[in-house]
């Protein structure tokens, strides 16, 4: 224990524990040292009230390693796509399939050459489709709250699933968005692109985004459980 006290170590830090990957995190709302599982990074975050007690939390884990393997052997594998399965985008159901011409999309299926590439090609088409769907939802949303359409990318972040860059003088609001998020049901994408279009009027989470929230999409509570419960299969799924 003292050697751990010894040791200087910092917010963000990864460490192995028996194998296992732990992220140390400072937090000042917290009252005590705590672990946690990420599940959309599958590690496990030691967490701290300040960071003259990350040793301690370090030392936490240590103890509680073999709850942390076990957590994290709980945590769903890399799920593989394959020509003959099903891939869910907005709630919907499509086959993937492998076919000569170039990869399309119908309204049942996800098609492909059939070459080394062709997982990458039908996520690309996931993609595609992401960025429609969450452009439509935010022109929506922005509308609502009687906002300039933002500008919309997607991408592939571990830590959340979109975040909203306000207007500034000469530069208009954007939104960038996990493309993952079309692999959730059409009710939670739509409550992510609700979030960060209330982000366009309140930069923070008081009580009035939540406000902006609501009256955009009802209750955001039930999308957010949905999320935090069925983050690690999202980010699971792989070319």
């Amino acid at each position: 224990m003292a050697l751990l006290r010894a040791q200087r170590f910092s917010d963000g830090d990864r460490l192995d524990v028996a194998g296992c990957p732990v992220r140390l995190k400072v937090d000042g709302r917290a009252r005590r040292i705590s672990l946690r599982v990420d599940r959309a990074k599958s590690e496990v975050v030691a967490l701290a009230p300040s960071p003259r007690r990350l040793g301690e939390a370090v030392a936490f884990a240590q103890e509680k390693s073999a709850w942390i393997a076990g957590q994290l052997a709980a945590l769903p594998g890399r799920v593989s796509l394959a020509p003959g399965g099903i891939l869910r985008l907005n709630g919907k159901p499509y086959r993937l399939e492998a076919a000569p011409g170039r990869p399309r999309m119908t309204e049942e299926a996800l098609i492909a050459p059939d070459d080394a590439n062709w997982g990458l090609k039908i996520l690309r088409l996931a993609k595609r489709e992401a960025i429609a769907v969450l452009t439509e939802r935010t022109a929506v949303h922005a509308a609502a709250l009687g906002r300039p359409m933002p500008s919309v990318a997607v991408a592939d972040p571990k830590a959340r699933w979109g975040s909203c860059r306000p207007a500034r003088p000469g530069a208009p609001a954007a939104i960038r968005y996990s493309w993952r998020l079309i692999l959730a049901p059409a009710a939670v994408a739509d409550y992510v692109a609700a979030h960060e279009c209330a982000h366009l009027i309140e930069a923070n989470h008081g009580p009035r985004f939540w406000a902006l929230c609501e009256q955009l999409i009802g209750d955001p509570a039930p999308h957010r459980r949905w999320l935090r419960a069925h983050a690690a299969e999202l980010h699971a799924i792989g070319a």
